[in-house]
C-alpha cells in the first residue's frame, strides 16, 4: 500500500470520526490505488460501492486539508463522480 494510501486512509477516519455515514463510497486516488469508506470509517479496498469519487492526489489532499471544497472540485473538474450522486453529497458534507 501506498504512503498516499495510507494518508488517505488516516485523513478520512479523522473527518469521519463522530459522524455517521451508512453508504458505501469509493475515493479513487489516480496512480495510487483506492480508499473504501462505510459505516466501519475508511481502510485501503477496490471494492463495489454505491459511489465512485476519483481525483488526483493533489485534489485529495486538497480537500483533506480543507483547502478545496469538494463541490467546488467537482464543478471545477477536479473531481470526478460515478453513482449515486446523494451519497456523494453526504459524503461531501462531512468532509466539508
Amino acid at each position: 500500500m501506498s504512503d498516499v494510501i495510507d494518508a488517505a486512509v488516516t485523513a478520512l477516519n479523522e473527518k469521519l470520526e463522530g459522524e455517521e455515514f451508512d453508504s458505501t463510497a469509493k475515493f479513487v486516488i489516480e496512480d495510487e490505488g483506492a480508499v473504501m469508506v462505510d459505516g466501519n470509517g475508511a481502510r485501503a479496498g477496490d471494492d463495489d460501492a454505491e459511489v465512485t469519487l476519483t481525483a488526483s492526489a493533489d485534489t485529495f489532499e486538497q480537500m483533506m486539508n480543507g483547502d478545496l471544497n469538494p463541490t467546488a472540485a467537482f464543478m471545477g473538474g477536479k473531481l470526478a463522480v460515478d453513482g449515486d450522486m446523494g451519497v456523494a453529497m453526504k459524503l461531501g458534507g462531512i468532509l466539508g
